[in-house]
């Protein structure tokens, strides 16, 4: 009798692993859905949907369902779905990530190849007239890259002038030539982009004697930085090179080398939002800090084209692989068949379940016995 996947190895690995089980396929239910169907249309013959939980983030009308190399396609948001239309299924996988990046759409889908692409919404004005009209454009990575605006920055300078706060303790403060520089004290930080009264942008500055004596209490350290990366837009800049941190002559005896590299380290990897920019000295530290406020505010003037129906199109899911790659590892000991694996994620194909089992296999986690039918799998002993 063939073993029953939840069943078996949840005897042999406990009720963590028919949890981990519920919870993922709890995940599955609401993750995103990228769709493509076939129409009866002969100048759309193509419907791409993404919906999230049964909501419709996007739905248009496409002339191919995926771009040929170095090409952009053209679309139509569809408007209205007649109940009654008949549409067929020829593409559904799961949407791993995506956000809204200026006027486009960035997608990365759940399979190996053909996974990135995004949606590029233009408003032209009609001609000799106010009113304004959309025009969207489906392109892959490969037509990202071949498009004549590849290197165009997505943002144009700020059209105002920039309002600054600098904390009052600061000493020796950098200068801000073309913003309104103002002082006063700050909750956080050192430097401070205020946009309508609000603070937009925060900067932490740190000199190199600066850091080296805040590691020495970087608990507190720590407890500051987590304070700075509540802003939503926040960086501390540094104004001394990574290797001045691992040269014993500069360091002159305050601190090991081995200590400041995993000092620097640990910040990074506790605060992973919060950039680290080591700028080299305070002249460019500077430069920089007038470039990152300049751009904070031209991303604020920015027109939000938003394509999806949500107001913050962020999401991430975790991949097929890593669940299948989870779940095989959940239950030491346990013997299991590829089709109990199967079981577990419907839809998946059975080659690309074999693919993970087989990657776990060449690092030495399972081991494979039998062929064909009779093919199984063990988890092998930690060594």
């Amino acid at each position: 009798m063939p073993d029953n996947s939840v069943s078996r190895i949840a005897q042999r690995g406990g009720s963590s692993v028919s949890g981990a089980l519920m919870e993922s396929s709890a995940n599955r239910d609401h993750l995103t859905t990228w769709t493509v169907q076939r129409t009866a249309s002969s100048r759309f013959p193509f419907r791409i949907v993404i919906e999230r939980a049964g909501t419709t983030l996007l739905a248009v009308r496409a002339q191919s369902s995926w771009p040929g190399p170095g090409q952009q396609i053209f679309c139509l948001r569809e408007s209205n779905l007649e109940p009654d239309e008949p549409l067929e299924t020829i593409e559904s996988v799961t949407v791993l990530h995506y956000t809204q990046i200026a006027r486009k759409l960035a997608i990365v889908l759940d399979r190996a190849v053909r996974k990135r692409c995004e949606f590029l919404r233009i408003e032209k004005k009609y001609q000799g007239r106010e009113e304004t009209y959309e025009q969207i454009f489906f392109r892959t990575e490969s037509g990202i890259h071949a498009h004549r605006s590849r290197s165009r920055l997505e943002l144009r300078p700020s059209s105002g002038q920039l309002t600054i706060a600098v904390d009052s303790s600061e000493r020796y403060a950098w200068s801000f030539p073309d913003a309104t520089v103002t002082r006063r004290r700050l909750p956080v930080g050192d430097y401070a982009l205020i946009e309508r009264g609000k603070t937009v942008a925060v900067i932490e500055r740190k000199s190199f004697d600066g850091l080296l004596t805040d590691v020495g209490s970087i608990q507190s350290l720590h407890h500051q930085l987590a304070d700075l990366a509540r802003s939503e837009r926040a960086t501390v800049v540094v104004e001394a090179q990574y290797g001045d941190f691992l040269d014993a002559r500069r360091l002159g005896g305050r601190w090991p080398a081995a200590f400041t590299s995993r000092a620097i380290a640990e910040l990074a990897a506790m605060h992973a939002t919060l950039p680290i920019i080591f700028a080299g000295n305070r002249k460019l530290a500077n430069q920089y800090a007038i470039q990152f406020f300049a751009s904070c505010s031209a991303r604020l003037e920015s027109p939000q084209l938003s394509l999806v129906s949500e107001p913050d199109p962020s999401y991430n899911a975790v991949p097929v692989e890593q669940e299948i790659r989870e779940f095989a590892l959940a239950c030491p000991g346990a013997s299991f068949a590829t089709a109990d694996i199967s079981a577990s994620f419907p839809g998946i194909p059975t080659r690309r379940i074999l693919r993970v089992l087989g990657e776990l296999e060449a690092e030495g986690l399972l081991e494979r016995s039998g062929r064909r039918r009779g093919l199984r799998w063990e988890k092998l002993p930690s060594s």
